[in-house]
């Protein structure tokens, strides 16, 4: 039987409990839930007393959890996500996603595709709303595995247990030019006319480039092209976002002759979604908006 401290713990204490787990300080968790840091040591104290166990260690610098008290914070992990998906299952079936899908996207790729799709998203999901989180793509994957997000666009990769995954599209990367290189203004390239010392690489790595002798950094696709644009040389960036780099005057692109490399790219989910039915007309939406873009290529379902 619960005892009748527990009973009266609800599940926003339990959740106030993870926030502090999760921020690793009464003040940052305070902010984050609303709520002010004495009301919520208060809180996190009455969880503590109906459990019958100290949960973090006080004093020091960042709270950190006791031997027992992380085991026990798993346990209420565990009890707030089957809350969010007895949420999630009383909502499936009257509106698409519950009313909400919470899509993570790279942000190599969100500026670049979701424009297409902001029109037509609430054209076929009418009563739902596109909730948008950009990222690096481990750790929305991350965040997918953990609840905090319903689906993640991102590059194929083995997925997590638990995670299923459906290809979309393959992406052709383009080569990017300062404007006096020597290749600039010629409508294609051979890779094996480049010389990769003058690389400049994004941390995701392109096929075909390895990195060595080129400069590798941790950068978005804007920054990516403003060191291209400093320093000369050249960049492999996605197809999708040929548009936006090739309106700056100082910048040229050009396609990769023969087989060029590139990305595939494929949505995310957790098998335990109760929308999957959603979930793959989403997909099938995605499908349609890549067909529209040039330089994509499909891949069949399945």
């Amino acid at each position: 039987m619960i005892s009748t401290a527990l009973s009266a713990v609800s599940l926003r204490d339990l959740a106030l409990v993870q926030a502090v787990h999760r921020h690793g300080s009464f003040n940052s968790a305070a902010r984050a839930m609303h709520i002010s840091p004495s009301g919520l040591s208060h809180q996190v104290q009455k969880v503590e007393q109906a459990l019958g166990a100290p949960l973090f260690e006080r004093g020091g610098r960042r709270i950190v959890p006791t031997a027992g008290g992380q085991r026990l914070l798993e346990r209420i992990e565990a009890v707030l996500a089957a809350a969010e998906h007895l949420q999630q299952a009383a909502r499936a079936g009257t509106v698409a996603f519950g009313g909400e899908l919470r899509l993570g996207v790279p942000a190599s790729l969100g500026p670049y595709l979701l424009p297409h799709l902001i029109e037509p998203f609430p054209q076929h999901f009418p009563a739902a709303r596109l909730s948008l989180s950009e990222g690096k793509p481990r750790g929305l994957l991350r965040r997918l595995h953990e609840g905090e997000l319903d689906a993640v666009l991102a590059p194929t990769a083995a997925a997590a247990s638990g995670i299923a995954t459906r290809p979309l599209f393959f992406e052709p990367w383009e080569v990017m030019f300062r404007a006096d290189h020597p290749l600039a203004g010629r409508a294609s390239v051979a890779l094996d006319e480049l010389d990769q010392a003058q690389a400049t690489v994004m941390a995701e790595s392109h096929p075909g480039i390895d990195g060595q002798g080129g400069h590798v950094q941790d950068v978005s696709l804007e920054s990516l092209a403003a060191l291209v644009a400093l320093r000369g040389g050249y960049a492999l960036v996605p197809a999708l976002a040929r548009e936006r780099l090739a309106s700056m005057p100082e910048l040229t692109l050009a396609h990769v002759q023969g087989a060029a490399p590139g990305r595939e790219i494929a949505l995310y989910w957790r098998e335990a979604s109760p929308w999957l039915a959603d979930i793959q007309a989403f997909a099938a939406l995605l499908q349609e908006v890549a067909r529209g873009r040039p330089g994509l290529r499909v891949q069949p379902e399945g």
